[in-house]
């Protein structure tokens, strides 16, 4: 079911690799960076942020911002990390919202496919709760034909935590996907995807929709 989102995903990463060297914009630069490390970058600069933002208030400052793009090794200098930070700081209050900041940076997606998205973490979470975790999984995710499965070497459980995973940065796997992420994580993917109708098809196709 992942696999022909596993060649988008890398067709996204190299897209994003060429045109960070053409674009001049900050947001697009900061965007292409995180795309450039596959569809779930963003997630993984927003984990930076989480940590940084120990007491859970879901705002970052200018230090936390600028701290959080080093963390996570972006090349971004202090000066285009200023701007970027007054983009998002509408209100001049000197803080960013950092759901505000992770939906903007986020990739655009028409409606049509925002939709369909939308449907297929629907159907995985059958617990409705907005999460999706490995109880969802089990009855609608077929771990028996993965091919680690199929020789022995995983579980079905283990599956099913690789396939969470897929959503998840790589420094923090908690192996719950909430809706936010798994938009971002199909909005990379969508980045490659010229046409609405070949994305939904897609969906529909990797899904059984």
């Amino acid at each position: 079911q992942m696999s022909g989102t596993a060649r988008h995903e890398r067709e996204m990463a190299i897209k994003a690799k060429i045109n960070l060297s053409k674009t001049t914009d900050s947001l697009e630069r900061l965007r292409l960076q995180c795309l450039a490390r596959g569809s779930a970058g963003i997630k993984g600069l927003s984990r930076a942020f989480q940590i940084i933002d120990g007491n859970n208030r879901r705002t970052l400052d200018f230090s936390d911002f600028l701290k959080g793009l080093r963390n996570y090794s972006l090349m971004i200098n202090k000066e285009e990390a200023q701007e970027l930070f007054k983009i998002f700081d509408k209100d001049g209050s000197g803080t960013i919202d950092l759901d505000e900041f992770l939906v903007t940076l986020r990739p655009p997606m028409s409606n049509a496919r925002k939709e369909i998205v939308l449907q297929v973490f629907q159907k995985l979470d059958r617990t409705g709760d907005g999460v999706i975790t490995i109880e969802d999984l089990r009855g609608v995710y077929n771990a028996k034909y993965h091919p680690k499965y199929l020789n022995g070497d995983w579980t079905e459980d283990q599956v099913f935590k690789a396939f969470l995973n897929n959503f998840d940065s790589t420094n923090n796997k908690d192996e719950k996907v909430t809706t936010e992420e798994f938009m971002s994580y199909y909005a990379g993917v969508s980045a490659s995807i010229d046409t609405d109708i070949y994305f939904i098809h897609m969906m529909r196709n990797a899904w059984k929709l």
